[in-house]
Protein backbone atom coordinates (compact mmCIF):
# COMPACT_ATOMS: atom_id res chain seq x y z
CA UNK A 1 0.00 0.00 0.00
CA UNK A 2 1.09 3.09 -1.04
CA UNK A 3 2.53 5.26 1.95
CA UNK A 4 0.74 8.42 0.35
CA UNK A 5 -1.94 10.11 1.95
CA UNK A 6 -1.33 8.30 5.20
CA UNK A 7 -2.80 10.25 8.14
CA UNK A 8 -0.41 8.51 11.54
CA UNK A 9 -1.11 9.61 14.85
CA UNK A 10 -0.11 8.59 18.32
CA UNK A 11 -3.58 7.86 20.57
CA UNK A 12 -4.45 8.89 24.40
CA UNK A 13 -8.12 8.48 23.95
CA UNK A 14 -10.54 6.64 21.13
CA UNK A 15 -14.04 8.70 21.32
CA UNK A 16 -14.82 7.66 17.46
CA UNK A 17 -15.53 3.59 17.20
CA UNK A 18 -14.66 3.82 13.27
CA UNK A 19 -11.32 4.22 13.91
CA UNK A 20 -9.03 1.17 15.04
CA UNK A 21 -5.80 1.40 17.38
CA UNK A 22 -2.72 -0.36 15.50
CA UNK A 23 0.42 -0.81 17.89
CA UNK A 24 -0.85 2.03 19.82
CA UNK A 25 -1.31 4.06 16.27
CA UNK A 26 -4.26 5.56 14.63
CA UNK A 27 -4.29 4.53 11.01
CA UNK A 28 -7.09 6.42 8.48
CA UNK A 29 -7.63 4.48 5.66
CA UNK A 30 -5.39 6.42 2.73
CA UNK A 31 -8.73 6.34 0.28
CA UNK A 32 -10.60 7.88 2.60
CA UNK A 33 -8.63 10.98 3.51
CA UNK A 34 -10.16 14.35 2.25
CA UNK A 35 -7.33 16.40 0.78
CA UNK A 36 -8.15 19.87 -0.03
CA UNK A 37 -5.24 21.71 -2.20
CA UNK A 38 -2.41 19.79 -0.33
CA UNK A 39 -0.21 16.42 -0.45
CA UNK A 40 -0.03 14.57 2.32
CA UNK A 41 3.22 12.18 2.57
CA UNK A 42 4.58 10.15 5.48
CA UNK A 43 8.08 10.97 6.45
CA UNK A 44 10.92 10.89 9.51
CA UNK A 45 11.05 14.11 11.08
CA UNK A 46 13.32 15.10 13.75
CA UNK A 47 13.08 11.39 15.40
CA UNK A 48 9.65 10.59 15.06
CA UNK A 49 6.76 9.41 12.70
CA UNK A 50 4.94 12.22 11.08
CA UNK A 51 2.84 13.41 8.37
CA UNK A 52 4.44 15.82 5.89
CA UNK A 53 1.51 18.29 4.49
CA UNK A 54 2.35 21.01 1.76
CA UNK A 55 0.21 22.80 -0.64
CA UNK A 56 -0.61 21.76 -3.90
CA UNK A 57 0.99 23.88 -6.61
CA UNK A 58 -1.75 25.48 -7.99
CA UNK A 59 -3.53 25.73 -4.36
CA UNK A 60 -6.47 27.87 -4.11
CA UNK A 61 -8.80 28.07 -1.28
CA UNK A 62 -8.74 25.70 2.04
CA UNK A 63 -5.59 23.88 3.20
CA UNK A 64 -6.25 21.03 4.71
CA UNK A 65 -5.90 17.30 5.11
CA UNK A 66 -9.46 16.13 6.82
CA UNK A 67 -8.92 12.84 9.09
CA UNK A 68 -12.12 10.92 7.74
CA UNK A 69 -14.58 9.54 10.58
CA UNK A 70 -13.79 11.85 13.14
CA UNK A 71 -17.05 13.43 14.88
CA UNK A 72 -16.21 16.16 17.40
CA UNK A 73 -17.93 19.00 19.22
CA UNK A 74 -16.36 19.60 22.52
CA UNK A 75 -13.63 18.07 23.98
CA UNK A 76 -10.00 18.05 23.69
CA UNK A 77 -7.08 17.94 20.83
CA UNK A 78 -3.55 17.47 21.50
CA UNK A 79 -1.57 17.03 18.81
CA UNK A 80 2.41 18.12 18.07
CA UNK A 81 3.24 20.38 14.66
CA UNK A 82 6.22 21.30 13.09
CA UNK A 83 5.80 24.62 10.15
CA UNK A 84 8.60 26.17 8.12
CA UNK A 85 8.04 28.45 5.48
CA UNK A 86 8.26 26.27 2.03
CA UNK A 87 10.95 26.58 -0.91
CA UNK A 88 10.04 29.61 -3.26
CA UNK A 89 7.64 30.84 -0.49
CA UNK A 90 7.47 33.98 -0.87
CA UNK A 91 7.95 37.02 2.26
CA UNK A 92 4.73 37.20 3.91
CA UNK A 93 4.85 32.89 4.65
CA UNK A 94 5.49 32.04 8.35
CA UNK A 95 4.99 28.64 8.39
CA UNK A 96 1.43 28.50 9.45
CA UNK A 97 0.55 25.08 10.70
CA UNK A 98 -2.48 24.12 13.14
CA UNK A 99 -5.57 22.60 13.72
CA UNK A 100 -8.88 23.20 12.44
CA UNK A 101 -12.68 21.26 13.66
CA UNK A 102 -15.62 20.96 13.57
CA UNK A 103 -15.13 20.60 10.14
CA UNK A 104 -18.44 20.42 8.12
CA UNK A 105 -19.09 18.01 5.43
CA UNK A 106 -18.62 20.71 2.57
CA UNK A 107 -14.88 21.12 4.18
CA UNK A 108 -15.60 25.11 3.98
CA UNK A 109 -17.10 25.73 7.62
CA UNK A 110 -14.64 25.08 10.29
CA UNK A 111 -12.83 26.74 13.53
CA UNK A 112 -8.88 26.27 13.66
CA UNK A 113 -5.80 27.12 15.78
CA UNK A 114 -2.94 28.04 14.13
CA UNK A 115 1.05 29.23 15.12
CA UNK A 116 3.24 31.39 12.64
CA UNK A 117 6.36 30.00 13.70
CA UNK A 118 8.47 32.73 12.27
CA UNK A 119 6.70 35.09 14.50
CA UNK A 120 7.71 33.57 17.58
CA UNK A 121 11.11 35.46 18.38
CA UNK A 122 10.95 38.14 15.60
CA UNK A 123 12.75 41.30 16.37
CA UNK A 124 9.78 43.10 15.76
CA UNK A 125 7.14 43.47 19.13
CA UNK A 126 3.90 43.27 16.83
CA UNK A 127 4.85 40.46 14.88
CA UNK A 128 5.69 38.60 17.97
CA UNK A 129 1.82 39.14 19.39
CA UNK A 130 0.61 37.72 16.05
CA UNK A 131 2.20 34.35 16.98
CA UNK A 132 -0.58 32.43 17.49
CA UNK A 133 -4.28 32.98 15.71
CA UNK A 134 -7.86 31.52 15.80
CA UNK A 135 -10.42 31.87 13.21
CA UNK A 136 -13.76 30.86 11.70
CA UNK A 137 -13.90 30.30 8.67
CA UNK A 138 -15.98 30.87 5.56
CA UNK A 139 -17.07 34.44 7.90
CA UNK A 140 -14.07 35.06 10.09
CA UNK A 141 -11.01 34.67 8.24
CA UNK A 142 -7.52 35.85 10.26
CA UNK A 143 -7.44 39.24 8.42
CA UNK A 144 -11.67 40.70 8.96
CA UNK A 145 -10.63 39.33 13.01
CA UNK A 146 -7.76 41.55 13.35
CA UNK A 147 -9.24 44.48 11.39
CA UNK A 148 -12.26 44.22 13.65
CA UNK A 149 -10.94 43.45 16.63
CA UNK A 150 -7.02 43.89 16.90
CA UNK A 151 -5.36 41.60 19.51
CA UNK A 152 -8.22 40.06 20.38
CA UNK A 153 -7.98 36.52 18.37
CA UNK A 154 -4.09 36.28 18.21
CA UNK A 155 -1.20 36.34 21.21
CA UNK A 156 2.21 35.79 21.49
CA UNK A 157 4.02 32.54 22.47
CA UNK A 158 7.46 31.72 22.09
CA UNK A 159 8.28 29.39 18.53
CA UNK A 160 10.88 28.34 16.72
CA UNK A 161 10.70 27.67 13.07
CA UNK A 162 10.71 23.74 12.48
CA UNK A 163 10.93 22.48 15.81
CA UNK A 164 8.25 20.39 16.94
CA UNK A 165 5.45 22.57 19.12
CA UNK A 166 2.82 20.94 21.20
CA UNK A 167 -0.60 22.28 20.57
CA UNK A 168 -3.48 21.55 22.84
CA UNK A 169 -7.29 22.94 22.06
CA UNK A 170 -10.02 22.73 24.78
CA UNK A 171 -13.35 23.21 23.81
CA UNK A 172 -16.59 23.72 25.51
CA UNK A 173 -19.55 25.11 23.65
CA UNK A 174 -19.01 29.00 22.33
CA UNK A 175 -15.79 28.75 24.30
CA UNK A 176 -11.90 27.78 23.15
CA UNK A 177 -8.96 27.78 24.57
CA UNK A 178 -5.32 26.95 23.06
CA UNK A 179 -2.47 26.09 25.27
CA UNK A 180 1.19 25.84 23.66
CA UNK A 181 4.33 23.15 24.55
CA UNK A 182 2.32 22.12 27.64
CA UNK A 183 1.88 25.37 29.14
CA UNK A 184 -0.55 25.39 32.51
CA UNK A 185 -2.46 28.68 31.67
CA UNK A 186 -3.82 29.35 27.64
CA UNK A 187 -1.64 31.13 25.43
CA UNK A 188 -4.67 32.46 23.52
CA UNK A 189 -8.88 32.50 24.94
CA UNK A 190 -11.97 32.85 22.56
CA UNK A 191 -14.93 33.33 24.70
CA UNK A 192 -17.46 33.94 21.54
CA UNK A 193 -16.44 31.05 18.56
CA UNK A 194 -17.61 32.56 15.45
CA UNK A 195 -19.55 29.41 14.12
CA UNK A 196 -22.74 27.77 15.97
CA UNK A 197 -21.66 25.22 18.04
CA UNK A 198 -21.74 21.49 15.74
CA UNK A 199 -20.15 18.64 15.56
CA UNK A 200 -17.99 18.03 12.97
CA UNK A 201 -14.31 16.25 11.88
CA UNK A 202 -10.70 16.99 12.41
CA UNK A 203 -8.14 18.34 9.99
CA UNK A 204 -4.61 19.07 9.31
CA UNK A 205 -4.47 22.92 8.74
CA UNK A 206 -1.87 24.38 6.85
CA UNK A 207 -1.39 28.22 5.40
CA UNK A 208 -0.19 29.27 2.39
CA UNK A 209 4.00 28.93 1.42
CA UNK A 210 3.99 26.48 4.23
CA UNK A 211 6.04 22.79 4.72
CA UNK A 212 4.37 21.17 7.88
CA UNK A 213 4.98 18.24 9.59
CA UNK A 214 2.36 16.46 12.28
CA UNK A 215 2.51 13.59 14.67
CA UNK A 216 0.94 12.87 17.82
CA UNK A 217 -2.69 13.45 17.38
CA UNK A 218 -4.79 12.40 20.83
CA UNK A 219 -8.79 13.36 20.95
CA UNK A 220 -10.96 13.23 24.22
CA UNK A 221 -14.35 14.09 23.87
CA UNK A 222 -15.76 16.47 26.48
CA UNK A 223 -19.47 17.01 27.74
CA UNK A 224 -21.74 18.98 25.56
CA UNK A 225 -23.67 21.95 27.88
Amino acid sequence: MSSKFLVLASLISLPISAVSAQGGSLISDPGKLTLRNVTATRAQYRGREAIRVVPTPDAAGETIAIIPDTDFRDGTIEIDVAGVPGAGADTAARGFVGVAFRVDQSGDRYAAFYVRPTNGRANDQLRRNHATQYIAHPDYPWHRLRREQPGVYESYVDLEPGVWTSMRVDVQGDVARLYVNGSAQPVLIVNDMKNPPSSGRIALWIGAGTEAHFSRLRVAPGSRR
